[in-house]
């Protein structure tokens, strides 16, 4: 698992170690990172000696490390030139390493032949997108980017961008990881340099691979399709059959376990998936150990009827889309919860401000904040979706997921992610690593269905088996 925390709290914890370290350290552990991740680079492009590497240097600290770490890059035969942005605050020292060191102060021309280009332009401490002199730069760039800490012109602590913007092939961070290296799809792969930070609590956290595997529900010798979780399904309607469909098929990919499937579409789904029990109410479903309800479910008063007999079932719920619109026009429907089942929420954008607004929550540049909030507030897990899919539950706990492509933005594919969580929630996931791990494999899922093209929410479903296996380490 990989912890993150904000910015303010990384730099009081980077405050404690500068006072018991000698002037310079730090800057030179954090440049040689740097120089080091962008020699691999260069290495993998065609090699290191003779490429030219060009700085965008700011004024501070990241300036500072661009510098230092253009002065490690001439130690590897490296031609480095570096283009001031603010030539009179620029750091002294480390201007002074790099003409040391053999490399020389240049110009936008510069630009033009740079085989890598290293941002320095701005820090931690920034808050903006970049300005019109250092956009102008970054627009003029061909080359692969390396980030120092952050692409500039990124918010560290929400990953939003509002105007020009570095977009990173990889970034190099110091310290801790940050929030803007999981909120924002342009750091690219994010290394650490450790500087032996004392942090605890970390804001938000991050499942790796391994997490998933470990959590994800296996079989053994003794279970049965009821021990591995009983799901039942409440999607899908004469309008949309298709909906139902592609969550039963992603809770029926999911686990072991038994699905059920109440409503309209009863049929369409006995067609695709035999093994599916299949009923037309709620009421008829028989027993389950969770429920998904609301994919394609329409908003008539059926539908709302369907949404408070799941919410009042007792067990955990995972409401999705047009459930989740229920909510929202009919606020009442919460009265029918029962108190100790846990309810998954998964709004995308306009989902979640139907929800929220009328509570004063508003999703701003904040998305970590503003889940954290409604799941405060509704007592209730809420997966905010999006390129960084943001869990928050109830009790403050932040987990994230990043995607690392853009394939799952097709139409069905939140129905398939709604099947997965139902699915581990009924094999007795905890809310939170249901929707996490959920969100890996369908994540992971979209990657190998697209296979770099466009892909459908169907060919996720059948995606499903291999990204659990990758999950799994098979």
């Amino acid at each position: 698992m990989r912890d993150v925390w904000r910015t303010d709290r990384v730099r009081a914890a980077e405050a404690l170690v500068l006072a018991r370290t000698p002037p310079g350290a730090l800057m030179r552990r954090a440049a040689h990172g740097v120089a080091l991740h962008t020699t691999r680079l260069l290495a993998a492009s065609g090699g290191v000696a003779g490429r030219h590497a060009v700085l965008l240097v700011g004024s501070g600290d990241n300036g500072g490390d661009a510098l230092w770490a253009g002065a490690f890059l001439r130690k590897r035969s490296v031609g480095v030139t570096a283009v001031l942005l603010s030539p009179d605050r620029v750091h002294a020292e480390g201007l002074a390493a790099l003409l040391r060191a053999g490399g020389r102060v240049g110009a936008a021309e510069d630009l033009d032949r740079a085989d890598v280009v290293i941002d320095g332009i701005v820090g931690l401490s920034a808050r903006g997108s970049l300005r019109p002199d250092a956009a102008s730069l970054v627009a003029r760039v061909r080359a692969p980017i390396v980030a120092v800490d952050l692409p500039s012109g990124v918010d560290p602590d929400t990953g939003a961008v509002d105007g020009p913007a570095v977009t990173a092939a990889l970034t190099v961070t110091f310290g801790a990881l940050k929030p803007v290296h999981f909120l924002s799809g342009r750091c690219g792969p994010v290394h650490l340099v450790d500087l032996g930070l004392d942090l605890a609590d970390p804001d938000f956290s991050v499942l790796e691979q391994a997490e998933v595997g470990a959590a994800w529900p296996v079989p053994g010798p003794s279970d049965d399709k009821f021990t591995q979780g009983v799901v039942g399904v409440a999607a899908g309607s004469a309008t949309y059959p298709g909906a139902a469909v592609l969550t039963i098929g992603a809770a029926v990919q999911a686990t072991s376990g038994l699905t059920r499937y109440a409503g309209s579409a009863a049929d369409e789904v006995r067609s695709r998936w035999p093994e599916v029990v299949a009923t037309g109410s709620v009421t008829d479903a028989g027993r389950v150990q969770a429920w998904v309800v609301g994919p394609g479910l329409g908003t008539g008063k059926a539908s709302r009827d369907t949404v408070a007999a799941v919410l009042s079932a007792g067990v955990p719920t995972c409401v999705d889309a047009d459930g989740i619109t229920l909510l929202a026009q009919h606020p009442d429907l919460w009265d029918a919860r029962d108190p100790d089942a846990p309810v998954v929420l998964t709004p995308h954008d306009r989902e979640f401000a139907r929800l929220a607004t009328p509570l004063g929550i508003e999703l701003g540049p904040d998305r970590v904040g503003a889940a954290r909030a409604l799941a405060k507030r509704l007592d209730a897990t809420v997966l905010l979706k999006g390129h960084a899919t943001v869990i928050a539950s109830p009790g403050g706990r932040v987990l994230v997921n990043s995607a690392r492509s853009h394939w799952l933005a097709t139409a069905g594919s939140g129905d398939v992610l709604s099947g997965l969580i139902g699915a581990l929630l009924a094999a007795g996931l905890e809310p939170a690593l249901a929707s996490a791990c959920a969100a890996w494999v369908h994540v992971r899922a979209g990657e190998l269905a697209a296979a770099g093209a466009p892909t459908s929410a169907s060919s996720i479903v059948t995606a499903l088996p291999d990204a659990i296996r990758a999950a799994l380490g098979r």
